[in-house]
């Protein structure tokens, strides 16, 4: 329910990025019980949903926790309408599901934890849906179980919070109370696949009191287990033993036997836990010490496509009956923030360090690299390791002062030191080396491959070696200055500029946003924004490499693929013509209209427009002559597909969002609040970079910028999208129902317009029930995705030569898993 049924109970005190806070009072919610948000705002003075001057949207935990099956950032999605992600179902990369907002990647949407910056993720978006190569946020290691409320702004605000905010803001609010107690327990399985069907999540959380000034702890802990699971189409080549051309009798009488598992693409399996605190200590009047941390681990099984025993990948000795490799990430993450706060002279000031680390670990089970011959691994401990590190500290001023207009004149001001380190570690060099083993006779049944060579490296993997390692750094120092302006009572005017210093090649910059509200009557407002974004190319975007054995299309068929993710700086990818990447810059406008028909009653409707230019994405899989010769004289074998990260395109995102809220008390019949919200969103590319000349006339099938990249960004989201939610409250029950319809989507599979994909448009309908059985206990059943309602299904892209069992459903914007049925038990007091 986006800023729907509880949203009443929604609070925000802090709301802001750790440059750019508010500094708010602790007032809970306006008098007529409107929450009060403070994300997009500086100043003293507090303002409810419909009183800002920016779109905002304000969920709380509750909301996230009833979604059932969901992962945090899934959740979002759900509720949020202008928010999407995409089901990466493809082995490593389906651990990692950015998120996508008003059409543009995670790296535009600022993250932050109680309104300070919340440190990236060390694993980069590199699949379906998302090929930036930025280190996104990952929603799904915040503790959920600390979760009080929610704060979306939806509206650029590089100028106010950093290069990262040009799409909007997330500002994610920790529960803060002195006392009580709150845990559940929630069992659930999907209705049908393949694999393990059920999951099941369990958290606490309790607040203690510090002092006898207010101050408060609150803890939380929660576990969680996710089972692997995958839904696909049977192989369509049943040869799975012997001669690809000609099997023999005995090799085709034992294909008969094989069940045509082809593929165990879909939901990796995970097991998580998170523990969280936070908490704050008044030591005088005018001055308070605040802090919390957050501190998750998790293990995470994805699987693959099968590895046939008659393919260069396999030996009868170690897999006779072919194999699934595994991808294993283990992740740890924690941020601690410390910081002080209080009111001098008037000047509300606010004083904060924080430091985030995400370090994730790459190994693989089941699998081999076929070149090391029949003695070699089959599972490798070490094939890669990221690591990413941040450390902000700032200090904010912000004082409202007569300057004889209607209202003060908000002034507020700051300065940010941050300092971001991206690091990988090279692996063992057995899961990336090539043996050169030759197939002999006996190695496989019927012996298909006699005489050839072995396929290079790890299966299904990422590896990095030595050359690819990077450990890069830079500090970013910025300063901004935020007005706010009332030259009548009903009109406010914002202007907000940043100076940020960037160690690196990105330099300096100035961005600038103005924005302003105007009410003509009482209830009816009109508001608008223009605003200018830098975005410095990320470190992961400036220092990543890797090369990945799995698959790529070419010609419309999936083949093998050894490609190489080559640093924008290497000799390798300046011998193809890369250069230094640029800043992107982008533009906003926003112009939109608020109406309070009642107390109870509110419509929002906003359009936007957001350009970006010099946008950074990864190039389509590369190769032809030149790339050979390129590859040879930089100790690689001359047969790998080559990418690296380019300033390839400008892009213009269009749309429109719409919000209505409804609430009533019907006396004896309970409490109902309706919600309903739209987005509608279209990107599209304006410029495209052209081909490097030393790149030279690749070869049939290649393109530099392909259609499949252009399509991610262009058609990679439906259009529209729609929440309609509804929640009924009558003492001691309580339903939930919310239906999510998905637009209809085009997917651009490949460079051939005959194999492109559009996916109709769908409704998901989420439903819980909850019942208070005691004064402290609650039950609660409910079903994500009720009726079933999968994407539209189509067969995949074959290879004539290894065969395919492929994905039954592709990248949707919602989970193709199906429905979910679980069960709750919650106790609080």
């Amino acid at each position: 329910m986006a800023s729907g049924a509880r949203a009443a109970e929604a609070l925000a005190e802090a709301g802001a990025e750790a440059v750019a806070p508010a500094v708010a009072a602790d007032a809970a919610e306006t008098g007529d019980g409107a929450p009060i948000v403070v994300t997009g705002l500086r100043g003293v003075e507090l303002r409810s949903i419909t009183k800002s001057p920016a779109p905002i949207d304000v969920l709380t935990g509750d909301q996230v926790t009833s979604i059932g099956r969901a992962e945090f950032g899934e959740a979002l999605t759900k509720l949020l309408p202008s928010f999407n992600f995409v089901t990466n179902q493809a082995g490593v990369t389906s651990i990692l599901r950015p998120v996508t907002n008003r059409g543009l990647g995670p790296a535009y949407t600022l993250v932050l934890v109680n309104g300070k910056r919340r440190h990236n993720g060390a694993t980069i978006a590199a699949g379906s849906g998302d090929n930036s190569g930025v280190n996104p946020v990952d929603f799904d290691l915040i503790p959920s179980s600390l979760v009080n409320s929610i704060e979306v702004l939806k509206d650029s605000a590089a100028a106010q919070y950093g290069s990262d905010a040009v799409a909007g803001v997330v500002n994610v609010k920790l529960r803060d109370s002195d006392h009580g107690f709150n845990s559940n327990f929630t069992w659930g399985s999907l209705y049908g696949g393949s694999g393990s069907l059920p999951s099941w999540k369990a958290q606490a959380d309790a607040g203690f009191k510090l002092g006898n000034d207010g101050g408060f702890l609150h803890i939380s802990g929660d576990v969680r287990h996710r089972g692997q699971a995958w839904w696909n189409f049977p192989a369509t080549n049943p040869n799975f033993y012997g001669s690809t051309t000609k099997p023999s009798a005995a090799a085709q009488a034992k294909n008969a036997t094989w069940n045509r598992d082809g593929a165990h693409n879909g939901d990796p399996k995970i097991n998580a836990f998170n523990l969280a605190y936070n908490a704050r200590l008044p030591i005088s009047d005018t001055t308070s010490i605040y802090s919390f941390g957050t501190f998750g681990h998790r293990e995470s099984a994805a699987g693959n496509n099968v590895r046939r025993a008659n393919s260069r990948a396999s030996f009868d000795v170690l897999f006779p009956n072919g194999y699934h490799p595994v991808n294993n990430i283990a992740e740890n993450d924690w941020q601690v923030v410390a910081g002080a706060d209080g009111d001098v002279g008037g000047w509300k000031w606010d004083l904060s360090t924080s430091y985030g680390r995400h370090r994730a670990h790459h190994s693989s089970e089941l699998t081999l690299n076929p070149s090391l011959g029949p003695t070699g691994p089959t599972h490798f401990d070490n094939l890669a390791t990221y690591i990413f590190d941040q450390w902000t500290t700032n200090a904010d001023l912000t004082k409202g002062i007569e300057v004889g207009l209607a209202k003060p004149l908000q002034v507020s001001i700051g300065a940010e030191v941050r300092r971001d380190h991206f690091k990988t570690l090279a692996g063992d060099p057995d899961g990336y080396r090539n043996g050169g083993y030759v197939y002999k006779a006996g190695d496989q049944f019927d012996d298909p491959n006699v005489g050839q060579l072995a396929l290079v490296g790890a299966q299904s993997s990422f590896t990095i070696r030595p050359s690819e390692q990077a450990d890069i750094s830079r500090t970013v120092v910025a300063g901004y200055l935020d007005l706010g302006i009332y030259p009548l009572e009903r009109w406010y005017i914002g202007a907000a500029g940043r100076l940020e210093h960037y160690s690196d090649a990105a330099g300096t910059t100035v961005g600038g946003k103005f924005n302003t509200r105007f009410e003509i009557t009482d209830r009816f407002a009109l508001r608008g924004t223009v605003g200018t974004g830098f975005r410095a190319p990320s470190l992961s975007q400036i220092g990543y490499a890797q090369t990945d054995n799995r698959t790529a299309i070419v010609g419309g068929v999936i083949v093998p693929s050894l490609s190489v993710l080559a640093l924008n700086t290497s000799p390798l990818a300046r011998a193809l013509g890369a250069s230094d990447l640029k800043p992107e810059k982008s533009v906003n406008f926003g112009f939109g209209g608020v109406w309070e028909i009642t107390p109870a009653i509110s419509l929002t409707v906003d359009a936007y427009q957001v350009t970006v230019k010099n946008r950074i994405i990864r190039t389509s899989n590369l190769a032809g002559a030149n790339v050979t010769a390129a590859l040879k004289a930089n100790g690689y074998t001359g047969t790998e597909f080559v990418t690296f990260f380019t300033n390839a395109l400008d892009t213009r995102s269009r749309g429109v969002d719409a919000v209505f809220q409804a609430g009533h008390d019907f006396g004896n019949l309970g409490k109902v609040n309706l919600s309903a919200s739209f987005n509608y969103n279209e990107t599209k590319i304006q410029k495209l970079a052209a081909p490097p000349a030393p790149l030279g006339t690749l070869s049939t099938g290649f393109v530099f910028f392909g259609r499949d990249r252009q399509g991610e960004l262009s058609v990679g989201n439906p259009k529209t999208k729609a929440v309609i939610a509804a929640n009924w409250k009558l003492a001691p029950v309580e339903l939930n129902v919310q239906t999510t319809r998905y637009g209809k989507l085009t997917y651009w599979r490949s460079q051939l317009t005959s194999q492109d994909r559009v996916y109709g448009a769908k409704w998901i309908t989420d439903v819980e029930l909850s019942v208070d059985v005691t004064r402290f206990a609650r039950l609660s059943v409910g079903a994500s995705n009720v009726f079933n309602v999968r994407p539209d299904a189509y067969p995949e892209l074959g290879d004539p030569n290894t065969g395919s069992s492929g994905f039954v459903y592709g990248p949707s914007p919602f989970a193709p898993s199906g429905g979910y049925y679980y069960g709750r038990i919650g106790v609080t007091f």
